[in-house]
C-alpha cells in the first residue's frame, strides 16, 4: 500500500517573521521560505501556534499566504492554518486563505471550549464543505485541551476533503490504529517522532526544527527510504540535542527557534507578547546543538 503524501514528506512549521518594531516582515517571510525550499521543504505550514497564529490578525494572515506564494513558486505546497475556537471564524479564515492562493488548510481542535466529540466532528466537517481545499486535522491535546479521539479520525476520513493529520497526540497506538483503518496521511507533529511515525506508514513532518535545519531533518526521510535504516537512525539521533532544546526547554518552539534564527541573522524578529525572546544562555545553548548538528 502506498502512503499518501498529499503535501510531500518534508514540511516545515514556518515561522511568521517580524520586524523591530513587531511589524510583519514579508520581505523576511519570503526570503525565509524560498531558503526552506531550497534546502529541502516540500511544504510549509504558515500561521500555525509555531507561526504565532493566535496573535496575527486576519489581514496579516492572508497577506503572508500570498507573499509566501510568490516567494515559493509552485516549488512547495503552502498550508495555511486557520484553526480557531470559533467555527464561524474559522470558515472565514478558510475561505479568505483559499482566496490568497493556500493549497491546503490546516485546522487545529477548537481550544478552550473542550467540546465533546461530536461537536468536534461537527466542527471540521463544516470546515470541510466550506471551501474546496483539503485539511489537515491538527491533533493537540496538550494545548487545546481535547484530544481527536481514534474513532473520530476514522469517522472523519470519510470526509472527501479531510486528507491529513498532523499528530501531537503522544498516543502511538491510537496513531496506528487510524493509520490501520484509514488512507489518512498522517504527519509527525514532534520532531522527536518524525523517524519512528514514517516507519510505520507516516507521510512524513510538520517541523519546527526544520526552520533552522531543513536539509539534516529531511536526511532522515531520504535514508530510510533508500532502504540505510541504520543511517536514518543515526540521523535522527544526531538531532535530538536540537530538538530537545528547541521543544523542551520550557519555552514555545517558536521562541527558541526564533532565538536561532536571530542569532544566524536569519529572518526571525521578534516575538508578540505575551511571548517573550529566548535568554542567552538559551540561544547559546541551541547555538552549540546547532553546530554540533552541522559538523555532524
Amino acid at each position: 500500500m502506498t502512503t499518501p503524501r498529499p503535501f510531500g514528506r518534508a514540511l516545515c512549521a514556518m515561522i511568521t517573521p517580524f520586524t523591530d518594531a513587531g511589524a510583519l516582515d514579508l520581505d523576511g517571510a519570503q526570503a525565509l521560505a524560498d531558503r526552506l525550499v531550497t534546502d529541502g521543504c516540500d511544504g510549509l505550514v504558515l500561521s500555525g501556534t509555531t507561526g504565532e497564529s493566535p496573535t496575527t490578525t486576519d489581514a496579516e494572515k492572508a497577506a503572508l499566504i500570498t507573499a509566501v506564494r510568490e516567494a515559493v513558486d509552485g516549488r512547495a505546497a503552502v498550508v495555511a492554518g486557520v484553526g480557531t475556537f470559533d467555527t464561524r471564524h474559522t470558515v472565514e479564515l478558510a475561505l479568505a486563505a483559499e482566496k490568497a492562493g493556500a493549497d491546503g488548510l490546516l485546522v487545529v481542535s477548537p481550544y478552550y471550549s473542550r467540546p465533546p466529540q461530536d461537536a468536534l466532528e461537527a466542527h471540521f466537517r463544516e470546515i470541510a464543505d466550506a471551501s474546496g481545499l483539503p485539511l489537515v486535522l491538527y491533533d493537540i491535546p496538550a494545548r487545546t485541551g481535547t484530544r481527536i479521539e481514534p474513532d473520530t479520525l476514522i469517522r472523519l476520513a470519510e470526509h472527501p476533503r479531510i486528507v491529513a493529520v498532523k499528530d501531537c497526540s503522544y498516543d502511538f497506538l491510537g496513531t496506528q490504529k487510524v493509520l490501520a483503518r484509514t488512507g489518512l496521511a498522517y504527519y509527525a507533529g514532534c520532531d522527536e517522532h518524525n523517524l519512528a511515525l514514517y516507519a510505520v506508514g507516516g507521510a512524513g513532518y510538520v517541523s519546527t526544527v526544520a526552520n533552522v535545519v531543513p536539509g539534516p531533518l529531511r536526511a532522515v526521510l531520504d535514508a530510510f527510504d533508500a532502504g540505510d535504516t541504520a543511517r536514518a537512525a543515526l540521523l535522527q539521533q544526531r538531532a535530538t540535542a536540537l530538538i530537545e532544546l528547541t521543544m523542551t526547554s520550557g519555552l514555545p518552539g517558536t521562541v527558541t527557534v526564533k532565538g536561532l534564527l536571530n542569532a544566524l541573522h536569519r529572518p526571525a524578529g521578534p516575538v508578540r507578547a505575551p511571548l517573550r525572546p529566548a535568554g542567552r544562555d538559551t540561544v547559546d545553548g541551541l547555538l552549540a546543538a546547532y553546530e554540533t548538528l552541522g559538523a555532524g
